[in-house]
C-alpha cells in the first residue's frame, strides 16, 4: 500500500466501496440492515486491534465522549445508507450518502450566517444549490417507482456523514490517530448493529456458505478501502482526490447496470453529474478558506 501513489490508492479504494454496496446489496437480500452493520463492524474492529498492535499503538483514548457521538453519527449514517443500497438503484444510492460535501458546505453558510463572523461565499452558495437540483433530479425518478422513502432515506446517510466527517475533523485536533477513529468507529457499528439486530428478532442462521462470504467481503473491503483512502489524504492533494473519490459512482453506476440491470434515466445520469461538480466545487472553496476541511471522507 505504501508503494502506491496517492491517486492509484483513491482509484483502487473507490473501486472496492462500490464493490462492497454490491456485496451489501446482496447481503440484503439476506439479512437485515442492522445485522450487516454489526458484522462489518466487527471485522473492521478486529482488523484496526490488530494493526493497531503491530503498529505498536494503544487504543486508550482521553476524549471517549468525542469517540462516542462521532460513532453514534457515522453508524446511523451507515446504517441509512446500507438501507438505501439494498432499495436503490446502486448508483442512485451511492451518489445520495456522497451528498455529504455539498452538506458540510452548506453547514458552513448556515455557521458563517449564524455567527455573523465571515461574509458567506455566494460561490459557495451556488454549489450548495446545484446539489440541490441535483438531488431534485435524482429523486424524480424515485417518486415514479414509488422509491421517495428510500431516497430520503438515503438522503439523510450523507447529512449524518456531513456531522461525522466533521467530528472525525475535531478529533483529528484533539490528538487522536487515523487507525484509533477507524477503531471506535467500527466497535461502534459492531455494539449498535448487534443491539438493534437482537432487539428486532436476533441474528440469521447461517445455512449456506454465501451468506457469511458476503459478510465477510463487505467488512474487509470496507476495511482495506477506508485505510487505503486514508493513506491518499495523508500523501496526497485533497481535491485531486476528492475528484478521484467520485469514481465510485461510476463504478456503481457499471455494476448496477451488469449486475441488477437498473435502469438509470437521463434525469438521474444529469442529477448525479450536477452532485459531483458541486461536491467538487465545495471541496475547492473550502480549502481556499480559513476553515481547513482535513476529514477524510470514507465510508462514514
Amino acid at each position: 500500500m505504501r508503494g502506491l501513489s496517492a491517486p492509484a490508492l483513491m482509484v483502487l479504494a473507490s473501486f472496492l466501496f462500490a464493490t462492497m454496496s454490491v456485496c451489501v446489496k446482496l447481503a440484503s437480500e439476506l439479512y437485515g440492515t442492522a445485522e450487516i452493520v454489526f458484522y462489518r463492524g466487527m471485522v473492521g474492529a478486529v482488523v484496526l486491534f490488530l494493526v493497531a498492535r503491530r503498529q505498536g499503538g494503544t487504543l486508550r483514548t482521553a476524549v471517549p465522549a468525542m469517540h462516542f457521538w462521532r460513532s453514534v453519527s457515522g453508524v446511523f449514517a451507515l446504517g441509512l445508507w446500507f438501507y438505501a443500497i439494498g432499495n436503490l438503484p446502486l448508483a442512485t444510492a451511492m451518489t445520495l450518502n456522497y451528498m455529504s460535501s455539498v452538506w458540510m458546505a452548506l453547514f458552513l453558510i448556515g455557521g458563517a450566517v449564524m455567527l455573523g463572523t465571515s461574509k458567506v461565499d455566494g460561490r459557495l452558495v451556488a454549489t450548495v444549490l446545484l446539489g440541490f437540483i441535483g438531488v431534485a433530479l435524482i429523486l424524480r425518478p424515485t417518486i415514479e417507482q414509488n422509491q421517495l422513502w428510500h431516497g430520503l432515506i438515503g438522503l439523510m446517510s450523507g447529512v449524518l456523514a456531513a456531522t461525522a466527517y466533521l467530528q472525525v475533523t475535531a478529533l483529528g485536533r484533539a490528538g487522536e490517530p487515523v487507525y484509533r477513529i477507524v477503531f471506535y468507529f467500527s466497535l461502534g457499528g459492531m455494539l449498535l448493529g448487534l443491539v438493534t439486530t437482537l432487539a428486532s428478532g436476533g441474528l440469521t442462521t447461517h445455512t449456506t456458505w454465501q451468506g457469511p462470504a458476503l459478510l465477510l467481503a463487505v467488512g474487509v473491503l470496507a476495511t482495506v478501502a477506508q485505510m487505503m483512502m486514508t493513506r491518499a489524504y495523508g500523501v496526497g492533494r485533497p481535491l485531486v482526490n476528492a475528484s478521484l473519490q467520485y469514481l465510485g459512482i461510476a463504478f456503481s453506476f457499471i455494476y448496477g447496470a451488469l449486475l441488477f440491470h437498473d435502469k438509470i434515466t437521463w434525469m438521474a445520469v444529469l442529477g448525479m453529474c450536477f452532485i459531483v461538480a458541486s461536491g467538487l466545487g465545495a471541496t475547492l472553496l473550502r480549502s481556499r478558506t480559513a476553515f481547513k476541511d482535513t476529514t477524510t471522507p470514507t465510508e462514514s
